[in-house]
This record gives structure tokens, C-alpha cells and sequence, in this order.
């Protein structure tokens, strides 16, 4: 089928141009509006495995700095549009997820399948914090397996046929820090999740609909149209020959230079699937540009500038995540000096040397000691943290009444 437009996701961000939010936010919700057309239709052929072209994306923000459900929307409104395209709720059980995938079932010339969609504006609505059954479930289904078999006492057994799945989420770094830490990280979902993250606007916009241009509506229709045919492909992707000699030499690199993230035991997973992610980008980058098959040498290299450029996002994720809890951890420390009044280092630390690492102590102390709540004094071989936070609560109580 003919396009309107030479690269989709181009067209998209000149749509998005009114939006305040960072463009990072819109190139992900165009690779995941094209994903959610392509669905399992196309795939890339690995010879014993294949990849599809399905994302766990995770859009995350302080509160009030990006509109991040809004701007997800713009691209899953255009998505929504589109025939035959299925939504799963974003309030569910993992029973009922699994009977959504039943009722998706669609048989085309390509092939048999039950894809879905799911887009959870917040993704404390999906994941109930201390059931990660959703979790577990969308963790086995990311890798395309063929099929699906839920067994219940009461229904007995339900195939679910070629289910492909694909999650768009919204969140903040306090909700995954205190919800989500042990097992996110290490139950291998993170490791099949992007991170886009964001805590600026990329312009301010007081009132968007003055900024949309007189040709918004009508460009709107010709996404939704170009998203139809992209909804026609099916087969194998393949590499160009240029494209195969360009990863082949990335993934020895990726393999043999000295990446932090190889380091990190929390995106050891990550970078294990480093290359899945970026040939699943690839696949929504070529579908952007044309209908052949055909993952070009500059696509595979967008998609790995793409994925690498969200390696900060993920530092800065787990980065706030890390200082969420020392917070929480400094409040029980500080909870233990308050009730003591003094206490030696040694006994306070004996309080928590089977919850905290020493260096994860020792920060805690410093945080302390920097805000004013305790002081910390050598007393011959001693060293003596003393609770003060009475004092600042008092300071604070005299300026509240001079104001």
C-alpha cells in the first residue's frame, strides 16, 4: 500500500510539536504505535528463536513535570484508530489477562494470533504492589512464545495461540522505589523493560491549541492511514548485508569492551538483551520508513543510538530509586537515635547489620548529621551519634511563628 509519508515517526513528531514533553517521550510512543500495528505479524528469524516486534515501555517522571499519560495518548489515540487493533485493560487479574488473549484470537494469512496492547496510565492500576503474578506472566510472554495453556480448577484448560503482548506504562521513580525494588529489578522484567525517562519540559505551552498548525486534523488522518498499511506487512524481517557486518561487529564489541552496566547486577539482564531490543527497534524503524522487509544498516544504527540513549534513563531510574530508599532507611536509622537520645556508632550499626550494607549506613549517618537531626562527636575510642532533630523542630516552630 502507498504512504503518505517517507518516515512515520517523522510525521509523528511534527504532529507531537505542540507538546511540552521531551522528545524522547514521542520517538518511544511512535515506536510503540507502530509495534501495535505490527504486531505478531513480522517477526525476525533467528533460527532457533525468534524476536517480535512487541516493548515493555516505561515512561517515567516526577509528578508535575511531564504530562506523561497525555502524551502517551496522542500516539495511542492515532493506534485506537486502526482496524482490528485489540486494547488489554489496565485493571486486571493475570487470570483475566490471560482470557483477554482468548478473546483477541484473529486468524490471518500469516498466521494465528492473539495480540493485545496494554496501556496503564498508572502502573500502580496494573501491579498490585505484593502480587507480581502480572508481572510473572507478562515476563514469560515478552519472549513470543507460541503458546499459552491457563489451567484453572473450575474452567480446566485454555490455550491462548500466538500471544503477543505489549505494555506502555506510566509511573514515577517514588512508586517503583517503593513498590516494585526487589523483584522489578531482579525477577527479569526490568531487564525486558525501556526506560524513558524525564524531569523537564522541552518548552512550556500555556495553551497547546494555539501552537497546533491549521493542517493538525488532516495529518492526523494520514498517520492513522499510513498506520493501516503498515498493518498489511507480514513476514520475516531481514539484514541487509551492510546491516549484518555492522552488528556482527557491534555485538563482538558489546561483548568485550568494559560497560558499567556489565558491572551493575541490576541491568545484567539488560545488557544480556541489549541486542534484542535493538533489533526489535529496528524492525518499528524500517516498518516507519517503507514496506520491505528489510532492516537497512541505518536503521540497525538509529535503533542502537535509540536503545544506548536510554542507558541514561535507566542510571537515572534506579538512580532516584537508590535515593527513595536511602530515605527511608535514614528515617529508620534516625528513629533509633531518637528513641536512644545517644548512642555509639557500633551498637547503632548493630541495629541494622542485617538490613543495610556498612557504605549504606554510613550514608544514612552523613544525611543526618548534614540535616541537622543528629551529631556525630569521637568520645575517646568511641564515636557517638547524639539525636537533635528536637532542636530543628524547634527552629522550625519559632519561624513558623514569626511568619
Amino acid at each position: 500500500m502507498p504512504r503518505n509519508f517517507k518516515d512515520w515517526i517523522d510525521a509523528y513528531l511534527e504532529y507531537t510539536s505542540a507538546s511540552e514533553a521531551p522528545d524522547n517521550f514521542h520517538r518511544w510512543t511512535g515506536i510503540a504505535t507502530i509495534a501495535g500495528v505490527l504486531r505478531r505479524r513480522v517477526r525476525f528469524n533467528m533460527g532457533t528463536f525468534r524476536w517480535f516486534p512487541n516493548f515493555f515501555l516505561c515512561f517515567v517522571s516526577p509528578p508535575g513535570i511531564v504530562s506523561k499519560t497525555t502524551t502517551v495518548d496522542i500516539g495511542m489515540d492515532l493506534l485506537r484508530r486502526v482496524p482490528k487493533v485489540r486494547f488489554g485493560a489496565n485493571i486486571t487479574t493475570w487470570q483475566a489477562l490471560v482470557t483477554a488473549f482468548a478473546n483477541a484470537y484473529e486468524d490471518f494469512p500469516s498466521g494465528p494470533m492473539s495480540a493485545i496492547t496494554i496501556v496503564a496510565s498508572e502502573l500502580g492500576n496494573l501491579v498490585q504492589p505484593g502480587d507480581q503474578s502480572i508481572l510473572t506472566l507478562l515476563t514469560e510472554l515478552w519472549d513470543g512464545r507460541d503458546n499459552l495453556l491457563k489451567a484453572t480448577k473450575k474452567e480446566g484448560e485454555e490455550l491462548v495461540t500466538n500471544p503477543w503482548v505489549q505494555l506502555v506504562a506510566c509511573t514515577t521513580p517514588s512508586w517503583i522505589a517503593h513498590n516494585l525494588d526487589t523483584y522489578f529489578i531482579g525477577g527479569g522484567f526490568a531487564s525486558r523493560t525501556l526506560f524513558i525517562y524525564a524531569d523537564h519540559k522541552r518548552k512550556l505551552v500555556a495553551y497547546p491549541d494555539a501552537e497546533l498548525p491549521p493542517e493538525h486534523t488532516d495529518l492526523g488522518n494520514r498517520l492513522v492511514a499510513d498506520l493501516e498499511a503498515i498493518a498489511t506487512l507480514q513476514g520475516d524481517y531481514r539484514l541487509s548485508d551492510a546491516a549484518r557486518r555492522w552488528g556482527a561487529q557491534w555485538y563482538d564489541n558489546h561483548n568485550a569492551e568494559d560497560n558499567p552496566l556489565r558491572l551493575d547486577p541490576r541491568f545484567g539482564g539488560y545488557f544480556a538483551r541489549k541486542q534484542t531490543h535493538i533489533h526489535k527497534t529496528a524492525m518499528a524503524l524500517a516498518a516507519s520508513r517503507g514496506n520491505d522487509l528489510t532492516i537497512h544498516g541505518r536503521d540497525l544504527r538509529k535503533a542502537t543510538e535509540w536503545v544506548t540513549a536510554l542507558e541514561r534513563d535507566m542510571l537515572e531510574t534506579f538512580g532516584v530509586m537508590n535515593r527513595e530508599k536511602i530515605t527511608d532507611q535514614m528515617a529508620s536509622v534516625l528513629g533509633v537515635i531518637r528513641e536512644r537520645g545517644r548512642i555509639t556508632r557500633g551498637d547503632l550499626y548493630r541495629n541494622f547489620s542485617d538490613k543495610l550494607g556498612y557504605a549504606t549506613f554510613a550514608e544514612c549517618l552523613n544525611g543526618l548529621v548534614q540535616a541537622g537531626l543528629a551529631t556525630i562527636a569521637q568520645e575517646g575510642t568511641d564515636i557517638t551519634l547524639t539525636y537533635r532533630g528536637q532542636n530543628v523542630e524547634k527552629s522550625i516552630r519559632a519561624t513558623d511563628r514569626a511568619g
